[in-house]
C-alpha cells in the first residue's frame, strides 16, 4: 500500500507525533507483513482494513474514532472486533461502521448527531458495538457522510441514520435527525446496486443505471440543475442516458463513473475538483473532458480532490485541492485538470513485462480516497491479479432482481398514489408503464427510457420508417439514441446530429420528387405531384418534431409559411413573396394597378398554371376558374385563392401527412406559446455566421492556449477558408453546418493536443464539439490535414 496526502499524528508506519504533508506516494512499514485490503478516511483519521477482517486505525482520536486507547501515530488494531470477520469499513468526520460477513454493523466514534445508530445518543464511543435495530436484516452495504449514515439490505430495505440537517436521509421534511436506523420507504421496490454518501448528501443507484440524489444541494452536488436542498430521493434525469455504474462523492462534490469508462462531476468545484479547468460548481452533470479517449475503471472522492485510475496506460489521475498533498502530483498546489500521480503504475504485470524498469512499477489493484488522504493498494508482481473494475457488478453487493413481490410492491404504491397519507414515490410513476420506462429493468418486462432507433446506412429510410412505426406518441418524446449498424460509436449527441442530416439529404433528394426548390428564394415547398408514400411525409414531420426534442438544428429550408400552417396562421401574400418572389411580386402589382382596364391589361382567369416534368398544365382555383376573368372587382379574391392554392389546396395530401408526424411528436397546448418564427428557429438555427465569435468562444485543452503556435496556424488557416469549406468544417466538428439559435459562441468549440505526430489528422469528436489537433510544423502541412480530414467525414467511430 502507498500513501500521500495529510495527516494528523504522523502516518502509517511512523511512530512520529508530528503532523505531516506528504506529497507523493510513500510505501509503510505498516503493510510490511499485512495484506490490506480497503482503506476508509474520516476527517483526521483513517481505518484500514486487512484481507484476514481485523481492522487497525490511526489518526486524532479526540471522539473515540479509533476504537482503542492507544497513540495514533501509528495504526494499532481495535481488539474489540477481534472475534468479528469484517467486510467493509466506512468513517464519517469523527466516526466509523463496520460490516461484518455476517451482515451485522457496528459502529464507534463521535455520536452526537445520531450518526452510530445506537438508540441513545452519545457525544463519544470508544469501543465499537453493535446497532442492534439492524440486527435481524442482511445488510449488504454502508457508507457514510459527516454525521449519517447508509444502509442497503439484502431484502431491499435501504436504511438511514444521523443528522437530517439538509434532508440528506431521504425521509422527508417532518423527520428530525434521527439516532437509529430508519428505512428510506421512498426507494422501496427499486432494485438498488449502490449506496454513497458525501458530507452532507446522498445517492442511490439502481441496477440499471437509474441515479437518486437527495440532501444538501447548495453547489449543486446532486446534479438536479439547481442549488436547492432535497429531502426525498429524486431523479438525476440527466444522467439517465449514460448508463452510470459507480458513484463517489466528497464534501460538496460528486462523481460517477459509466460503463463506457467516462466520468461525470457535478458540485462544488472551487479547488478544481471537478477536473474541468474551471474553479466554478457545476449545477449538472458534466463530463470531464481531459479523460475523453481513456477508459477509466475507478474513481475515488476525497474531501475536495477526486482520483480516477485508466487501467489501459496504468496512469492514476488527480484532481482538486492539492494543498495538504492529497494529489500526489509532487507538488503541494491545486489542479483543475487530471494531473498524473508520481509514480510508475500499471494495471496489470503483463503492461510491464520485459521493461528493464520493472522492478520499479507497482501493480494497481484499488484506488481509495477520503478526507485529505489518498491511498493505493497495490499486488505482488508474480501472480498478480489484474486491477479492480468497478464497472463490473458485484452480485453479492446489490438487492435481488425483479421478482412478484417487487411488482407487486410497485402495484401497491401506483394503487396508493392518491391517499395524501402515503409516502411519496421517488419515482414519481403515474402509472405501471411509467415504473419500467423509468428504471429499464429486465429486458422482458422494461420499457426502454429512450427513442433507440437501429438503422443502415445502406438503407436510412427504410428502416427510420420500420423503426418509427413501432414505437408509441409517448415513445417519441423519449431523448434519442442512434444506433448504426456495424459502428461502434456511443451515441451521446453527435451520431443523432449526423442520423437527422442523413436521413434528410435522402429525403430531399430531387429523384423523389417530394418537394420544389424554388430557385430565387433557395426555399422547399411541396411538390403538387411525387413518387412517394404519404408516410414519406409523414417521417419528415416526425424527424422536425425529434429535432425539437432532441435539441438537434436541422437544415430544412422550409419558408415561413410551413410553421404559420402548423400554428394555425394562415398564410398570406407575404409568405408567398418570401417563396417565390417572382410571383408575390406579380400579385402586389395586380393589386395595386390604378387602372380599370385590369381585364385587358393582364389577361388573367381564376387559374394557376403549373408545370410537371416538363408538361404545364392549367389548375382552377375555384370551380370552372378557366370562365372566370380576373377584374377590378374580384382581383383580391383572386389573390386569395391564388395563396391558397399554393399552400393549401395543392398540398393537402402531403402537408397533412407531414403535419400529423410533426403534431404527434410536438402536438398539444405547448405549441401555442410559439411564434411562427420562433418555431421555425427551433428547427433550423440559424445561417448567421459569425467566425470571430467561434475563435473567441473557443477554449483549450493540454499544451494549447490561444496563443500556441499551432493555435495561431490553425485560425489564420480557418479564416482563410472559403464559406462553403468553413460550413463543411462545421459540420465535421459539430453534425450539422447550421448554428443553434443562441449564436455561434454557444457551440463552445475545444481544441485539445494530441500526442499523434504530424502524419495524422485532425481527429473530431462530434458529440462534444471537440477537436483533436496534433502539433503541426507548418501552415501549409496544417491546411493540407484539415482539408483531408474534413474532405473525408462521414461516419462515426471510436477507433
Amino acid at each position: 500500500m502507498l500513501c500521500w496526502g495529510y495527516w494528523s499524528f504522523g502516518f502509517p508506519g511512523s511512530d512520529s507525533t508530528l503532523q505531516a504533508v506528504i506529497p507523493e506516494p510513500q510505501t509503510t512499514e505498516f503493510v510490511h507483513k499485512r495484506n490490506v485490503k480497503e482503506v476508509a478516511c474520516g476527517k483526521n483519521h483513517s481505518v484500514f482494513l486487512l484481507e484476514d477482517g481485523k481492522v487497525y486505525t490511526c489518526g486524532l482520536n479526540t471522539k473515540g474514532q479509533l476504537g482503542h486507547e492507544r497513540q495514533g501515530g501509528k495504526p494499532e488494531q481495535i481488539n474489540a472486533l477481534a472475534d468479528q470477520h469484517i467486510v467493509h469499513v466506512a468513517c464519517g468526520e469523527s466516526h466509523n461502521v463496520a460490516l461484518s460477513d455476517q451482515g451485522q454493523l457496528f459502529s464507534w466514534g463521535a455520536g452526537s448527531d445520531g450518526q452510530l445508530g445506537l438508540t441513545m445518543t452519545e457525544d463519544a464511543v470508544t469501543i465499537p458495538r453493535l446497532i442492534k435495530k439492524l440486527n435481524q436484516e442482511m445488510i449488504l452495504q454502508v457508507s457514510c457522510g459527516n454525521w449519517h449514515c447508509l444502509a442497503l439490505a439484502a431484502d431491499g430495505q435501504f436504511f438511514a441514520w444521523g443528522q437530517n440537517n439538509y434532508g440528506q436521509l431521504g425521509l422527508g421534511k417532518e423527520f428530525p435527525s434521527q439516532d437509529t436506523p430508519q428505512r428510506v420507504r421512498s426507494l422501496d421496490g427499486v432494485p438498488l446496486s449502490q449506496v454513497a454518501a458525501g458530507g452532507a448528501h446522498s445517492f442511490a443507484l439502481s441496477l440499471s443505471g437509474a441515479v437518486f440524489g437527495w440532501g444538501k444541494n447548495t453547489s449543486g452536488q446532486l446534479g438536479l440543475s439547481d442549488e436547492k436542498d432535497r429531502e426525498s430521493p429524486c431523479h438525476v434525469k440527466l444522467l439517465r442516458t449514460q448508463k452510470v455504474v459507480y458513484i463517489s462523492c466528497g464534501n460538496d462534490h460528486t462523481a460517477v463513473l459509466t460503463k463506457s469508462g467516462g466520468v461525470f462531476t457535478f458540485g462544488a468545484g472551487s479547488c478544481g475538483q471537478l477536473g474541468h479547468d474551471s474553479l466554478n460548481d457545476e449545477v449538472n452533470p458534466r463530463r470531464v473532458l481531459e479523460l475523453m479517449g481513456s477508459e477509466v475503471s475507478q474513481i475515488a472522492c476525497g474531501r475536495q480532490h477526486t482520483l480516477a485510475f485508466v487501467p489501459s496506460s496504468g496512469m492514476i489521475y488527480a484532481f482538486g485541492c492539492g494543498t495538504k498533498g492529497q494529489l500526489g502530483t509532487g507538488h503541494i498546489c491545486s489542479f483543475k485538470c487530471p494531473s498524473p500521480v508520481k509514480g510508475h503504475w500499471a494495471a496489470y504485470d503483463e503492461q510491464i513485462s520485459g521493461r528493464a524498469d520493472a522492478c520499479a512499477y507497482y501493480i494497481v489493484k484499488h484506488i481509495f480516497s477520503g478526507g485529505d488522504q489518498s491511498f493505493v493498494i497495490c499486488s505482488e508482481k508474480e501472480n498478480s491479479l489484474p486491477a479492480d473494475d468497478f464497472r463490473t457488478i458485484n452480485h453479492s453487493n446489490h438487492t435481488c432482481l425483479i421478482n412478484d413481490n417487487t411488482i407487486d410492491m410497485w402495484r401497491q404504491k401506483l394503487s396508493e398514489r392518491n391517499n395524501s397519507n402515503s409516502v411519496k414515490v421517488a419515482i414519481s410513476g403515474a402509472n405501471l408503464q411509467n415504473v419500467f420506462m423509468f428504471l429499464t429493468l429486465e429486458p422482458l418486462l422494461a420499457r426502454s427510457p429512450f427513442l433507440v432507433l437501429h438503422v443502415r446506412r445502406s438503407n436510412l429510410v427504410g428502416d427510420a420508417l420500420r423503426e418509427l412505426s413501432i414505437h408509441s406518441d409517448v415513445d417519441l418524446k423519449k431523448p434519442l439514441k442512434v444506433i448504426f449498424d456495424g459502428e461502434e460509436a456511443v451515441d451521446a449527441g453527435g451520431v443523432t446530429k449526423e442520423f437527422f442530416l442523413l436521413l434528410l439529404k435522402e429525403l430531399l433528394n430531387p429523384i423523389y420528387g417530394m418537394f420544389t426548390c424554388y430557385s430565387d428564394s433557395n426555399l422547399l415547398w411541396f411538390s403538387d405531384t411525387c413518387f412517394v408514400e404519404h408516410n414519406w411525409f409523414h417521417l419528415i414531420g416526425i424527424i422536425c418534431g425529434l429535432a425539437i426534442y432532441n435539441f438537434t438544428v436541422v437544415d430544412l429550408h422550409f419558408p415561413l409559411a410551413l410553421y404559420k400552417k402548423l400554428l394555425n396562421v394562415t398564410p398570406g401574400l407575404d409568405d408567398l413573396k418570401e417563396l417565390s418572389p417572382l410571383e408575390g411580386r406579380s400579385l402586389q402589382e395586380l393589386l395595386d394597378y390604378p387602372g380599370e382596364d385590369i381585364e385587358e391589361t393582364f389577361c388573367l382567369s381564376f387559374t394557376i398554371c403549373k408545370e410537371s416534368y416538363g408538361v404545364v398544365e392549367q389548375k382552377n382555383l375555384v370551380p370552372d376558374g378557366d370562365k372566370i376573368p380576373v377584374q377590378n372587382n374580384n382581383r383580391e379574391e383572386f389573390v386569395d385563392a391564388y395563396v391558397n392554392y399554393v399552400f393549401n389546396v395543392s398540398v393537402h395530401e402531403w402537408y397533412t401527412a407531414f403535419s400529423s408526424g410533426f403534431l404527434k411528436v410536438c402536438g398539444g397546448k405547448v405549441l401555442e406559446l410559439f411564434q411562427p418564427t420562433e418555431l421555425r428557429a427551433m428547427i433550423m438555427g440559424s445561417s448567421k455566421y459569425n467566425w470571430k465569435d467561434l475563435e473567441e468562444s473557443t477554449s483549450y485543452k493540454g499544451d494549447y492556449s490561444a496563443t500556441h503556435p499551432t493555435i495561431q496556424m490553425f485560425w489564420e488557416t480557418f479564416h482563410e477558408f472559403p464559406l462553403e469549406k468553413k460550413k463543411r468544417f462545421l459540420l465535421f466538428l459539430t453534425g450539422s453546418d447550421r448554428i443553434p439559435i443562441y449564436g455561434m459562441s454557444s457551440l463552445r468549440m475545444i481544441i485539445q493536443s494530441t500526442s499523434s505526430d504530424e502524419r495524422y489528422l485532425p481527429v473530431a469528436h462530434t458529440c462534444y464539439n471537440l477537436l483533436d489537433l496534433p502539433k503541426y510544423s507548418s501552415k501549409e502541412t496544417l491546411s493540407t490535414r484539415l482539408t483531408q480530414a474534413i474532405d473525408h467525414y462521414e461516419g462515426f467511430s471510436l477507433a
